[in-house]
């Protein structure tokens, strides 16, 4: 980007009294054309920039003039690298290293290793794929096409994307569904046989309420039950250490809410005999014919 480009040349003639513009170019992988235009962009921020011909020609910041090098604390530097190779987790490329060696130089920048953030999975060679194709489709205002496989069945889908988004533990879509002419969220795990079309859009203005992701999913459909002592580190890890009760017998009691019964269903059913559901009514019934179902399919009653 020109950007990174801009501010790459600036910190080089920071850390170098005088370079060449065959110099620039050859860093920064553009022609000398680019980099004259760079320079001039950059006198036109402000920042007086001094050319001289000859043999000992070159580029440099004038003479007396500084800039602030403290924009960035050390800690904000190791924050913005970590959030760079966080990313650089599920593309293809790797940003981060590329931009350490640009404001570098040949004493690139140590990138931090005290925190890594793999926002990759078992499909990262599909994840990968999909979120390039995506964000080639966002900056192009072109839609997307795809199957997707939902509770109610697979079915193609096409949409005008508008943003990327890791949630939930997972990477989504969002996007206008042309069928349903609403804005929606799609899991890129379900999503797949994805197409960039020809199909242009004129970008839409997003109501604020729509990028309130997930403020519709409420958990207040509550179900008692009681855990078995060997699972305590399920509910920490969903509900936190205060969401229930320890008894006599070393039993876990918990009322604990669900965005609704289908959810909370697959819930305890993954929990299997660690778990006894004692109300609502409705709930019991609901995990007794799914245990029975279940019992059927392997001819049993």
């Amino acid at each position: 980007m020109k950007v990174d480009r801009l501010l790459g040349i600036i910190t080089t003639l920071q850390q170098n009294k005088k370079v060449t513009a065959p110099y620039l170019a050859e860093k920064f992988e553009v022609s000398r054309r680019t980099i004259n235009r760079d320079i001039e962009d950059i006198c036109r921020a402000g920042i007086p920039i001094v050319t001289t011909q000859g043999n000992n020609g070159g580029i440099s910041i004038m003479e007396g003039f500084s800039l602030d090098t403290t924009v960035f604390t050390e800690q904000e530097m190791e924050e913005i690298f970590t959030g760079l190779r966080t990313l650089d987790s599920v593309s293809g490329s790797s940003n981060a290293m590329k931009l350490a060696k640009k404001i570098g130089g040949e004493s690139a920048i140590e990138l931090p290793g005290h925190m890594m953030i793999d926002l990759s999975s078992f499909y990262k060679e599909d994840l990968t794929v999909k979120i390039e194709q995506i964000k080639k489709a966002i900056s192009e205002s072109c839609c997307i096409l795809f199957r997707y496989y939902y509770n109610k069945g697979e079915e193609y889908k096409v949409v005008e994307p508008y943003m990327v988004v890791f949630k939930w533990s997972d990477w989504y879509v969002f996007g206008f569904c042309k069928k349903s002419r609403d804005f929606r969220m799609y899991k890129l795990r379900r999503l797949w046989e994805l197409n960039v079309t020809e199909e242009k859009f004129e970008p839409r203005e997003i109501p604020e309420e729509k990028l309130q992701f997930g403020s519709h999913m409420t958990d207040d459909y509550f179900i008692t039950a009681v855990y078995e002592p060997s699972i305590k580190y399920k509910l920490v890890e969903e509900y936190g250490p205060e969401s229930f009760t320890v008894m006599g017998d070393g039993k876990i009691y918990a009322k604990l809410g669900f965005t609704d019964i289908e959810e909370a269903l697959h819930w305890f059913l993954g929990l299997g005999n660690k778990v006894k559901v004692l109300e609502p009514p409705e709930m019991v019934e609901k995990v007794k014919t799914a245990v029975k179902n279940i019992l059927q399919g392997y001819g049993k009653t």
